[in-house]
């Protein structure tokens, strides 16, 4: 890692994303593996993206990344939140811009923990009347 890299950290449901961007060509790495061999799904790749691309930054910035915990989409999400978070800290002037896009507001859905004397979150066990 570079000297003037940029930390920052992303989260969604349970994945957590640790981010460091320093100026270069663009390389985007996740868990030291090239972003399109981590991610096999394109929407994945696209949404992990999304914060370089909306201020035009893709190929201005490298970007490494490690992430642990969720699935695959949650864990692209926490790396867009981790990559948003970065680019704010360096200059603050983008914060109107991904603010707008949702980017920076930390998506704090989670799944509803199974309540005892139900199958389930929400569910309730069949009910009869006679």
């Amino acid at each position: 890692m570079s000297e003037n890299a940029i930390y920052a950290t992303g989260k969604r449901k349970t994945a957590v994303a640790r981010v460091w961007i320093s100026p270069g060509t663009g390389e985007t790495t996740v868990n030291r593996k090239p972003l399109n061999e981590y991610f096999e799904r394109e929407t994945s790749v696209m949404v992990s993206r999304q914060s370089l691309e909306i201020l035009e930054l893709a190929d201005k910035y490298d970007v490494r990344a490690f992430v642990s915990g969720g699935g695959h989409s949650a864990q692209a999400e926490a790396v867009r939140h981790g990559i948003a978070r970065a680019l704010i800290a360096e200059d603050n002037e983008r914060r109107k811009t991904l603010k707008r896009a949702g980017y920076l507001t930390r998506d704090s859905r989670k799944k509803e923990r199974k309540k005892p004397g139900q199958p389930g979150a929400r569910k309730k066990f069949q009910f009869s009347k006679r």
